[in-house]
Order: structure tokens, then C-alpha cells, then sequence
């Protein structure tokens, strides 16, 4: 009975527990993003509008229609999709923010893979 208490106490405790997000400080800006995929880390350049992202990857641009779930999750549509994979829509969410950045998950609509990154707010 005494443990039964004790895990309920630490229950309680954890569940309140819940990390402060401000979400809508990054829904536009210029930013930069770093992936870790199978050991290898991914980076990138975007500027992101109300309705648009521009990302630089590798040299080369690609924009997407932005369109905001909530203030804490987006979906990206490629606008012209070059093969089948760039017409899946890509749903991030944002799991933690900080002063200049977030930290988030991110995975085809409909997938259950999701691969985590982070974007930092660009100087």
C-alpha cells in the first residue's frame, strides 16, 4: 500500500509537468535546420512566409505551400513536385522552442516514421 501511494505521488508530480512551447514565434522567419538520419547529419536554409517556404538544400531551392495545423504543427506541400515521393505532404510538429530555436518531428502525412530535428532562428 505504501509503494501504491508513493507511485501515485510521482504520478501526479510528472503529470503536471508540461513543457512550454511558443509556437507561433517560429511560424515565419529565416532559419537554419539540422537532421541526423542514420548518422549523418542533414542541413539545410529556409525562409518560411504565412503561406510559403523557400528551402536551400544542396544548392538547390524548393518551395512549399505552408499550411498551419495549430500553433504548433505545419503541413508542407511541395508546389512542384519533380517525382511521386515529393507529392507526399510532410506534417512537423514542434516539440520544444527556446529563445531563437525549436526542436521538432517531422514525417510523411500518413506515415508512421518520424525523424526529429532542429532549426535554429538565422542572424
Amino acid at each position: 500500500m505504501k509503494y501504491f501511494i508513493l507511485f501515485l505521488l510521482a504520478a501526479s508530480m510528472v503529470s503536471c509537468y508540461e513543457v512550454e512551447r511558443n509556437c507561433s514565434d517560429f511560424k515565419t522567419g529565416h532559419f537554419y535546420s539540422e537532421i541526423e538520419i542514420d548518422g549523418k547529419i542533414y542541413k539545410s536554409e529556409f525562409n518560411r512566409t504565412d503561406d510559403l517556404q523557400i528551402e536551400t538544400y544542396q544548392g538547390k531551392k524548393d518551395s512549399s505551400e505552408v499550411r498551419w495545423i495549430n500553433d504548433c504543427e505545419v503541413i508542407f506541400k511541395t508546389i512542384n513536385p519533380k517525382n511521386r515521393v515529393e507529392r507526399k505532404d510532410i506534417h512537423l510538429k514542434i516539440l520544444t522552442t527556446t529563445a531563437d530555436s525549436y526542436t521538432f518531428e517531422y514525417s510523411y502525412v500518413g506515415e508512421d516514421l518520424k525523424q526529429k530535428g532542429m532549426a535554429k532562428r538565422a542572424e
